[in-house]
């Protein structure tokens, strides 16, 4: 089996998903280099479980997502790297960290849509839409509320679980459901939860 490059974060990574990267550790510079080496670039990410960012030692997920590379740009002081979010991994074994993060990994199942999901999916786009346009009013948020999605289903579903203003720990969940319907109705019940927290809160607080 061999070795995939990984970038912990502390953050998700959906499937058909945007990621912008700022890189400035020699680690992942190396990472990079090595990266554009290669005819079609990709790269694991996992969430960081606890743990900084930058400087190594930090503790990991073992479920992610393969990133492709799709941009890099300079910038004054590091680089700008774009990704898209791909299949989702889980890793059977950390390698070490020389000179970056590698592990060797194994792709998890894709998520199969059935029709009978379809009202499923329309409901969970307007809860999503909805506490997302709730959550902007208390502060910045990541997307906005009348965001474009994916005509295809399964792509749209993880781009609404991206879209909704949740925590690093519930979207790590949603990144680990095994069915799309599981998906959904999580989706569903965390973002109702998250509109009951907004609601409660005065106005002009953020949370």
């Amino acid at each position: 089996m061999s070795a995939t490059a990984m970038f912990p974060l502390g953050a998700v990574l959906f499937p058909h998903t945007p990621l912008v990267l700022r890189i400035f550790e020699p680690r992942y510079l190396t990472m990079l280099g090595h990266l554009l080496d290669e005819e079609d670039p990709q790269f694991g990410v996992v969430l960081i479980e606890r743990g900084p960012e930058a400087g190594g030692g930090e503790q990991r997920n073992s479920v992610g997502t393969m990133a492709r590379l799709v941009k890099v740009r300079a910038a004054a002081e590091d680089l700008i790297l774009v990704a898209v979010g791909g299949d989702r991994i889980t890793v059977d074994r950390w390698l070490d960290d020389d000179p970056h993060p590698r592990a060797e990994v194994s792709a998890l199942p894709t998520l199969e849509w059935d029709e009978a999901l379809a009202p499923l999916l329309g409901e969970a786009e307007r809860i999503v839409r909805r506490v997302l346009a709730r959550a902007a009013e208390f502060g910045e948020v990541q997307w906005d509320a009348g965001t474009e999605i994916s005509d295809d289903p399964v792509e749209s579903t993880w781009q609404l679980a991206a879209m909704a203003p949740l925590g690093e720990f519930d979207r790590f969940s949603l990144l680990r459901e095994t069915t799309l319907g599981g998906l959904l109705r999580q989706l569903i019940d965390l973002s109702l939860d998250m509109e009951s927290m907004l609601a409660a809160l005065p106005p002009g607080e953020d949370s």
